[in-house]
C-alpha cells in the first residue's frame, strides 16, 4: 500500500478557522508495458497488481491473438529495482504478432484504444451469445455492494475501480487505480491468469462513465453485462448493441438506465 498512496501537508480552511494536517494522495506513475521483450506502450497507473494490468492491456487490445502468455515479470533487462518496478514484460515465447509501439504516453484519465472503430472490433470479435442474465435488483445494487471495496478510495477520493462480479452480486475481482481503463485491465489481467476467461456469467461494474474503450474491454474478455456509475458515451452505447452486452449506467440507488441492448 505504501507505493500507493503518498503522504502530503496540506492547509485546510473550513468555517473561517485554518488548520495543518497531513493528507494522503494517490500514487500516479509511469510503467513501460512489454510483450515479448518489445515495447508497446507507457501507462500512467497507481501501482499494484501491474502483472495483471499488463496482461490484462495486452489482452483487451487484441496483441496476445490467442496467444498463452508464459511469464510476466519486471523488467527484461537487469533488475526489477533498477527500473524502479516501473517496467513489466509479458512473454509468450514469441507466439504473439510483433506489435507495434505507441508514440506517446498513455495518461490515466482515458486510455489510448488499440482498435479506433467498431468495425475494426468487429474482424477480431465476435458477438457475445447473452446467458441467463441478471436481475435488475442486482445490478442496482452493486455500487452500493462495491464501495466497502474500494479501500484506496476510501483514502483518497480519487481513484476509480472496476469489479468482477457474480450473478448475485457477490465481488469475485476488485482493483483501484487513478486511470479507469487501468482498473478495468486489471480485472481482466487477473481473470486471464486464472484461466477465467471468457469471463462468462459475470457482469463488469465501472466506477465512472462507460467510454468506447471500456466497452471494447468488457467485450473482448466475453462480459455480457456492464454497470456503471456514470454516463456511457454514444459510441460506447453502439459498440454495446453490436457486441450484444447489456449496458446500464446511472446504477445508483433504486434507480438506473439500460442503453443496450435497444
Amino acid at each position: 500500500m505504501s507505493r500507493r498512496v503518498s503522504r502530503v501537508l496540506v492547509r485546510r480552511h473550513a468555517g473561517g478557522l485554518t488548520s495543518t494536517a497531513p493528507d494522503e494522495l494517490i500514487v500516479e506513475e509511469p510503467m513501460e508495458v512489454r510483450l515479448d521483450g518489445a515495447l508497446v506502450t507507457t501507462t500512467m497507473r497507481t501501482p499494484g497488481h501491474d502483472f495483471e494490468l499488463a496482461v490484462g492491456l495486452c489482452f483487451g487490445d487484441g496483441l496476445l491473438a490467442g496467444a498463452p502468455v508464459r511469464t510476466v515479470a519486471y523488467c527484461a533487462d537487469g533488475s526489477a529495482v533498477s527500473s524502479a518496478f516501473n517496467v513489466v514484460t509479458v512473454d509468450t515465447a514469441g507466439l504473439a504478432p510483433p506489435a507495434d509501439a505507441r508514440l506517446g504516453t498513455v495518461t490515466s484519465s482515458c486510455g489510448l484504444c488499440g482498435s479506433a472503430s467498431i468495425e475494426r472490433l468487429v474482424e477480431r470479435l465476435t458477438p457475445i451469445v447473452p446467458g441467463a442474465g441478471f436481475e435488475l435488483g442486482v445490478l442496482a445494487g452493486i455500487p452500493a455492494r462495491m464501495r466497502a471495496e474500494q479501500a484506496l478510495f476510501a483514502r483518497t477520493g480519487s481513484v476509480h475501480a472496476a469489479a468482477a462480479f457474480t450473478p448475485d452480486g457477490e465481488p469475485l475481482v476488485v482493483r483501484e487505480d487513478v486511470g479507469r481503463h487501468n482498473a478495468v485491465d486489471k480485472v481482466v489481467g487477473r481473470l486471464l491468469l486464472d484461466a477465467g476467461l471468457p469471463a462468462e456469467g459475470l457482469g463488469l461494474y465501472v466506477s465512472g462513465r462507460a467510454s468506447f474503450e471500456i466497452v471494447q474491454k468488457a467485450w473482448a474478455a466475453g462480459f455480457a453485462t456492464m454497470v456503471a456509475v456514470s454516463a456511457p458515451t454514444a459510441l460506447a452505447v453502439e459498440t454495446a448493441r453490436v457486441a450484444g452486452i447489456l449496458l446500464a449506467g446511472f446504477v445508483r440507488g433504486n434507480r438506473m438506465t439500460v442503453y443496450s441492448p435497444a
